[in-house]
């Protein structure tokens, strides 16, 4: 959930900030461009902190080496919040983020249908997870695809 919050927040400050003359940041796409990065480096974070172990139990047990898969998501995570930001790698970053984050849901299926916890606490509801990662996808296609409208 800290990732949707901190995509939620990040956005209405940038855009905020926008509004209040920062001219950079004056535009909706830009803004999403920004708050899509955010939510990726806080989902980013817990793949080296003390969630880790969370992670890995979430990866379904067909898939080989989940630590690796955890470590590489991250750093695919990390990876694509920096490209989302140039201009030049925005559309190719959104195109890869979203399969990459059709790829992860197989790991939130399994943490909801085996009602794992991340850090002391339930994983959302599959429903309420699947929802999330519909805005999570729409926050990155529309941040990588639509150009600035300033």
């Amino acid at each position: 959930m800290a990732p949707f919050i901190g995509m939620v927040f990040s956005f209405l400050v940038f855009r905020t900030l926008g509004l209040a003359g920062w001219e950079y940041m004056n535009d909706t796409v830009i803004s999403l461009r920004f708050a899509a990065a955010v939510m990726l480096l806080i989902a980013a974070s817990a793949h080296w902190g003390r969630m880790r172990p969370d992670l890995i139990a979430m990866v379904p047990p067909w898939i080989p080496k989940a630590g690796l898969i955890v470590s590489l998501t991250g750093i695919f995570e990390i990876s694509g919040a920096i490209l989302l930001l140039f201009p030049s790698t925005t559309t190719t970053a959104a195109t890869l983020l979203t399969l990459l984050l059709i790829a992860m849901f197989p790991a939130n299926m399994h943490a909801a249908r085996h009602k794992l916890k991340l850090a002391g606490r339930p994983v959302p509801a599959l429903g309420i997870r699947s929802v999330i990662q519909i805005v999570f996808i729409a926050a990155i296609l529309i941040a990588g695809w639509l150009p600035p409208q300033g």
